[in-house]
């Protein structure tokens, strides 16, 4: 069980009680910060934009999720995404994107299926779109796998820390996240992907969390059923 003072701890180094360059010590097994951070992890869950409301994170905390964001693996540290926050005097823009786009790829959307695409841009206090930039001529040494791992984990420390600040936030993508209207209005270039919108702020209604798989579903060992030697490339078709 994790009592309530580790819990609290692991919530104030989250919000950055803690510098982000200060050195902390490794915890052991059974210590109760990592059990307090392993529970906050266990406890994260995907939070519908429909469900958040005002307020959402104000400046300070939203440098925070940031520092968070900036703690994710980078080889080569090439910083190959970025995140890019929609003020709320220009969600105007993105619901307009959302709608052209729809009737660009349905000229025979309804009024209310146009007007349900508008109301995307306006669900949650704090919208930012995650960005992630492509191996190209200029930059072609990281594999765009690796790239993207590294928004991945980008992406998951700013849900992450948005959870430790008591805050609710979820991931939206969709068939518009990459269309004309929508990279052109974000500036996106040709090495340029929109991968999702990320969504953070308070939760208005809890529900149950899903089940999550166990690790027997997604956990193998290494058997060496064959030999490295007998894996030829000749035989390798």
């Amino acid at each position: 069980m994790v009592n309530a003072a580790a819990h609290v701890e692991v919530r104030a180094q989250a919000l950055g009680v803690f510098r982000p360059n200060d050195v902390q010590p490794a915890a052991r097994p059974g210590d109760p910060l990592a059990d307090a951070a392993c529970a906050l992890i266990a406890s994260r869950q995907n939070v519908s934009p429909k469900r958040l409301v005002e307020p959402g994170p104000d400046e300070a905390q939203l440098e925070r999720l940031f520092a968070a964001a900036a703690a994710a693996p980078d080889h080569g540290q090439l910083l190959p995404w970025k995140f890019v926050i929609v003020p709320q005097a220009k969600r105007s823009l993105v619901a307009e994107a959302f709608a052209l786009a729809l009737i660009d790829r349905d000229p025979g959307a309804t009024l209310v299926q146009i007007e349900a695409a508008r109301e995307k841009a306006y669900r949650s206090p704090l919208l930012m779109l995650a960005v992630l930039r492509l191996v190209s001529e200029r930059e072609p040494e990281i594999p765009n796998v690796e790239r993207t791992v590294s928004l991945g984990c980008a992406v998951q420390n700013v849900l992450l820390a948005s959870h430790a600040m008591g805050f609710g936030a979820g991931l939206t993508s969709g068939r518009a996240i990459n269309a004309v209207r929508m990279r052109t209005l974000f500036g996106l270039g040709a090495d340029e992907q929109a991968v999702c919108f990320v969504n953070i702020g308070t939760v208005s209604k809890s529900i149950a969390a899903r089940v999550r798989p166990s690790p027997d579903q997604f956990v193998t060992s290494l058997c060496g059923v064959r030999s490295i030697e007998s894996a030829s490339p000749r035989q390798a078709k």
